[in-house]
């Protein structure tokens, strides 16, 4: 059964999926890739205002390509995580609550999540252009002179999301103590 996740996230929201959850979010994302992480993180090493408030707030790990004629995004598959693990901690003492991408995180990263009661999710890597059909608005937040890796703030309807670390640290990619078949 999917779960409907909607703007704005509260931590009850997370606290009450599991990891494996089927999840269609609708509401507000922000886009942010290494570059953009790079950024943010300096900022608030130099006590710096951030460009958007983190606190209960999505990151998706995405460098959307440019809109077609009539369409409101291009393609906006997501990224590989653990390039921004390195900065993912700090984002999370400061409010972030969500992040959306692929594959593993670092034992920090789940740790972390674990110590702010945030949540990892995962969607449809290799969908880029089916993922851009749940867009209904983007736009430039910072950083645009990064190109497709400038921070951009998304309006999604339903967007298709897994739970892969969920609030306790529980990881669809931890495989210790599992048989294999």
């Amino acid at each position: 059964m999917v779960k409907v996740l909607e703007y704005p996230l509260t931590k009850q929201d997370t606290a009450a999926l599991r990891c494996g959850d089927e999840v269609a979010f609708s509401g507000i994302v922000y886009t942010a890739r290494d570059q953009a992480h790079k950024r943010l993180a300096a900022l608030l090493e130099r006590g710096k205002p951030l460009p958007f408030d983190l606190r209960n707030q999505m990151i998706y790990y995405c460098g959307p390509n440019p809109a077609a004629p009539g369409r409101v995004i291009g393609s906006c598959g997501p990224t590989t995580s653990q390039r921004m693990d390195v900065f993912t901690p700090v984002l999370l003492k400061h409010g972030l609550l969500g992040m959306i991408g692929k594959g593993e995180r670092s034992p920090a990263v789940v740790a972390a999540i674990k110590q702010y009661r945030a949540i990892y999710y995962i969607t449809h890597a290799g969908c880029g252009a089916l993922l851009s059909e749940y867009v209904t608005k983007a736009d430039n937040v910072c950083f645009s002179d990064l190109g497709a890796e400038a921070v951009f703030r998304l309006e999604v309807k339903q967007f298709p999301l897994i739970v892969a670390i969920d609030t306790e640290g529980r990881s669809l990619y931890d495989t210790r103590g599992k048989k294999k078949t």
